[in-house]
């Protein structure tokens, strides 16, 4: 006896809009004028303005690859708000707009008429943000852009395991929920890490619901849209970062000033963190040690970055220094030595031999948020200058500590 076969029925799809054969597309001009303002780009490097050493040239170039890739990113293939995927807005790889260290940024395209399900595991970072913004990074004008609402760790219901759904709409769902309004665009999720090497990365994914699967296929249009979308990351998006760093090294050196936490989540930042900004000046023969006693917050951090406003190398060097891993003095006190070389001190901030660049603190959910000082020193008088229980950190202890950062980092980025 033979058994019957009986079909799998599915939903069906509805039908795909016709394509509307953009002549850009079908011409390939799309494509000409994006490779014109690719080519334009590199008046960022070679700018009067701009340093003009080899380093300087070398990674000016290298610094337009980071932020195209992250603009593909952004602009390109995770721009579908109808079949969103989060994507890694920046990382070790591509670096820009003064990157936090700590931080695993995570971005998804959206619309304010559709719904959506974030779903998976919270995993340990030490804070973890989920936030809905308007506006577009490639606009090039903050003001164009915004945060409409945000949780936290702390606002999410899971269960014993740390898994979770969250719903996005317009209107209040039961449960978790983070609302919207008709003008959302993206998604941002932050991670901060603090112990690097024992916090494990969340593991995400987003939908659209009642989206009907596989997606249809890509249109002329669409893809028209999404590279003239990255022309304007290019070409705006990369003069805000270039004038914004400028502007930081412009002041005096080894200065900073710190925003307000108030309103820090107005324009897509992080919802109750302070944020410190300014640069260091350091010459090879010296040393500037900065200094601040930490507030009781949530999270802090001191980062260097380089006049493109990528942070320096932060998974090969000891770049950036958190409230985990930084040692606090008896009194107290974090200081923090600035410096082309190992000063054998456990707070060192190697500037991986740059003489100036940006200079990032960042205090999250803090009581206070206390101005550091920056003092410059020959670094031969430097261990006069620090308390005299200060440790000294030998050349095997260094590339151990350097080891294990650097593993750390690939592990928070494995996928």
């Amino acid at each position: 006896m033979t058994s019957k076969i009986h079909p799998i029925t599915a939903p069906v799809s509805p039908p795909a809009p016709s394509d509307p054969h953009d002549p850009r597309v079908m011409d390939g001009s799309v494509w000409r004028e994006f490779c014109a303002t690719l080519e334009d780009a590199a008046q960022i490097v070679l700018d009067d303005e701009a340093p003009a050493s080899a380093r300087d040239r070398a990674e000016g170039f290298r610094y337009l690859v980071h932020f195209l890739s992250a603009g593909t990113v952004a602009c390109v293939t995770h721009d579908d708000p109808d079949y969103p995927v989060f994507g890694r807005l920046m990382d070790h790889t591509m670096p820009w707009g003064l990157d936090n260290p700590d931080c695993l940024y995570l971005h998804a395209a959206i619309r304010g008429d559709a719904r959506y399900r974030i779903r998976g595991n919270l995993g340990s970072a030490n804070h973890i943000d989920i936030q809905a913004n308007y506006g577009h990074f490639a606009n090039g004008d903050i003001s164009s852009w915004g945060t409409l609402s945000s949780v936290t760790r702390e606002d999410l219901e899971t269960d014993e395991c740390g898994d979770f759904e969250l719903t996005l709409s317009t209107e209040r769902q039961p449960g978790n929920w983070l609302g919207l309004t008709e003008n959302a665009e993206f998604v941002m999720v932050r991670q901060y890490f603090n112990d690097w090497e024992n916090e494990r990365p969340a593991e995400l994914s987003i939908e659209r619901i009642d989206a009907i699967y596989p997606p249809p296929p890509l249109r002329t249009d669409q893809i028209a849209a999404r590279l003239d979308k990255l022309r304007r990351w290019l070409e705006r998006g990369g003069k805000l970062w270039e004038s914004m760093s400028r502007g930081l090294l412009a002041m005096e050196p080894n200065t900073l000033f710190i925003h307000s936490p108030n309103d820090s989540d107005q324009r897509a930042g992080m919802a109750g963190q302070a944020y410190g900004m300014g640069n260091f000046r350091c010459d090879p023969d010296e040393a500037v040690v900065i200094e601040f006693v930490p507030p009781a917050c949530r999270h802090w951090s001191v980062s260097l970055a380089n006049y493109y406003w990528e942070s320096i190398d932060f998974a090969e060097r000891q770049s950036s220094l958190n409230g985990h891993q930084a040692r606090l003095d008896s009194d107290g006190v974090f200081r923090g030595v600035i410096a082309h070389v190992d000063p054998c001190v456990p707070n060192w901030l190697d500037t991986g031999g740059r003489a100036q660049g940006s200079l990032a603190l960042r205090y999250l959910d803090a009581n206070t948020t206390p101005m550091p000082t920056l003092r410059s020193h020959k670094l031969a008088d430097l261990q006069s200058l620090l308390p005299a229980d200060t440790p000294m950190v030998d050349g095997a202890a260094r590339t151990r500590s350097l080891e294990n950062r650097r593993h750390a980092v690939w592990r928070r980025f494995r996928r």
